[in-house]
């Protein structure tokens, strides 16, 4: 993949995640469509805060939020995001979204957004992991597994992504193994970013969406791939800690503590390659048996 490729396709998420501001806080976004049939979930959550912070005066920076994925969304079809402006304090700010598509609410957020004040600081280490020279990238992974893949969904997959991600610990996504439900996910964007804050804080929403659930299927020797399964994310939750760059490598170290009823819980923590504790995100994503010829609601 060429630079130039790279660039391009990181303008276009960052356009992706701009928004268009069609009235007073109220945003429309563009969808983009990476083969999972339906809108990416990361897109949503990327997007939603996206918004948010467009309503939130400079000085605050989002340290939290909490979103419920209630429909799949429609990847050719553009979302309003609509804010409500729950809350302006003097040092913490609420802000409400709700993802509207074909007049159906797709998606609910609320996130809090806080100025900037010294603390105590403590954190947990990173673990020790191999670094993200020499790992293979999930595009390449890709490209050796396309001859499994359906010729129409392997086109959009193998569309370059914005965000290089290179899992240490992969799975064959067709040949699955049962493994501990751990995974670790080193990743950046694919090119320079603006010295904005925010702008890195809405990538990294739509970045950290990216592995979470499938770390729930580790020990079941199942993929999102494998056919007998239903996977998709219910809520998500992030807690921002710590000023980060996302165009500088970031360690994502998920687990997975229970499976249950359908259900799988992740937990991820990121840092930077230095090993600072940047953020912290919470997953419970639908992890459901099902008939291969039938799939349920």
């Amino acid at each position: 993949m060429t630079d130039s490729i790279r660039q391009n396709v990181l303008k276009e998420l960052l356009g992706l995640l701009s928004l268009e501001k069609i009235e007073a806080d109220i945003f429309r976004g563009q969808s983009q469509d990476l083969g999972y049939g339906a809108v990416f979930g990361g897109q949503v959550l990327g997007q939603a805060l996206s918004a948010a912070s467009r309503t939130v005066p400079d000085p605050l920076c989002a340290h939290s939020l909490h979103g419920y994925f209630l429909r799949a969304g429609d990847a050719t079809c553009p979302i309003v995001y609509m804010v409500e402006r729950t809350r302006d304090g003097r040092s913490f700010t609420t802000r409400r979204v709700k993802a509207v598509q074909k007049g159906r609410t797709i998606f609910s957020m609320s996130a809090s957004f806080h100025k900037f004040e010294e603390g105590f600081d403590h954190q947990d280490p990173m673990p020790d992991v191999k670094g993200p020279d020499g790992v293979e990238s999930d595009y390449n992974m890709m490209v050796r597994y396309a001859k499994d893949i359906p010729e129409n969904i392997v086109k959009k997959l193998l569309y370059p992504n914005p965000i290089e991600l290179r899992v240490v610990n992969p799975v064959n996504p067709f040949h699955p193994v049962p493994m501990p439900p751990d995974k670790f996910v080193w990743f950046r964007a694919t090119g320079p970013l603006p010295d904005d804050a925010a702008t890195h804080r809405y990538m990294l929403a739509y970045a950290s969406d990216f592995h979470l659930v499938p770390t729930a299927l580790y020990p079941h020797g199942k993929t999102f791939w494998s056919r007998d399964m239903q996977v998709a994310s219910l809520d998500h939750a992030i807690w921002f800690h710590r000023d980060f760059r996302m165009d500088d490598w970031l360690l994502y170290v998920i687990h997975s503590p229970s499976a249950a009823m359908g259900r799988g819980l992740n937990r991820g923590a990121i840092y930077t390659r230095d090993g600072k504790l940047v953020a912290s995100v919470a997953q419970e994503g639908l992890i459901r048996r099902v008939d291969k010829n039938k799939v349920s609601d």
